[in-house]
């Protein structure tokens, strides 16, 4: 199993310097969007790089906006903000709660909220907030219903991944391994996979961005502006339904691998 980790990481960090190259020298993003497509990279390898070509490389120069603009791929590059700034919390958060050996239920509490804080303050609050008149407050509430419910997506796919083959894998949980390295990734790519369809919803309705280009953002902001709003009630639905789905996910897994909180 390390020679298949080793080889995966020789292809994510060709995979990756592809990407920086290409982000810098070809394909014209916003900011936000290509950190979260380097993130994405490094946490998904060839996978992540194979959505990027499909989904945002321009083929030609100048194509972009025309070669971005099917709802499919707007949806992807919404997908991309959630798994940057989720995953990334999520990460930080288990290396640091390895170090206590706390049970690994109070391990996903933590994770929870550290990738719900990662996700909504910094990539979606603080980097988005141009699209929201620079005010970083407007766009924490903004944002507030879509990363919530796009998180819990995300989790309904990443959580039982790493809770099986944390609990079956030997040191699984120690990030000073490839194999919690390996685990990390194939969780990610199966939370992008459970989080895709309700991104892909969340944009054809204009609750959330999609993928812009530069010269397009503002007028993707006014067209995002122009779509018919959830109500209060729609989007506490939202969040009940995504949550307890996770949390039944959750209860189905751990007739497998034990969810301790004591």
């Amino acid at each position: 199993m390390q020679g298949a980790l080793i080889l995966w990481y020789i292809l994510t960090a060709g995979s990756l310097l592809f990407v920086i190259y290409d982000l810098y020298t070809n394909t014209p993003t916003v900011g936000v969007m290509r950190l979260a497509w380097i993130l994405v990279i490094l946490y998904t390898g060839p996978i992540g790089l194979f959505i990027y070509l499909v989904s945002c490389r321009q083929p030609l120069e100048g194509t972009h906006e025309q070669f971005i603009k099917p709802q499919w791929k707007q949806g992807v590059g919404s997908l991309m903000h959630c798994m940057s700034g989720d995953a990334t919390g999520i990460i930080i958060a288990a290396i640091i709660v390895y170090h206590f050996g706390l049970p690994n239920g109070i391990d996903l509490i933590i994770e929870y909220i550290a990738g719900f804080i990662s996700g909504l303050l910094i990539f979606q609050a603080l980097f988005m907030m141009p699209m929201y008149g620079n005010n970083y407050f407007r766009a924490v509430v903004k944002t507030f219903f879509p990363e919530f419910v796009s998180m819990n997506m995300l989790m309904t796919g990443m959580f039982p991944v790493m809770v099986l083959l944390m609990h079956f894998v030997p040191n699984g949980d120690n990030p000073w391994t490839l194999t919690f390295w390996g685990i990390m990734s194939l969780s990610i790519i199966a939370g992008g996979i459970t989080a895709y369809p309700i991104n892909l919803w969340m944009v054809s309705r204009g609750v959330k961005h999609g993928m812009l280009t530069p010269g397009a953002q503002m007028s993707g902001m006014t067209h995002h502006e122009k779509k018919q709003p959830l109500t209060f009630a729609q989007q506490t639905g939202m969040i009940i339904i995504t949550f307890a789905l996770l949390i039944f996910v959750l209860w189905i897994v751990s007739f497998f691998a034990p969810i301790t909180f004591s």
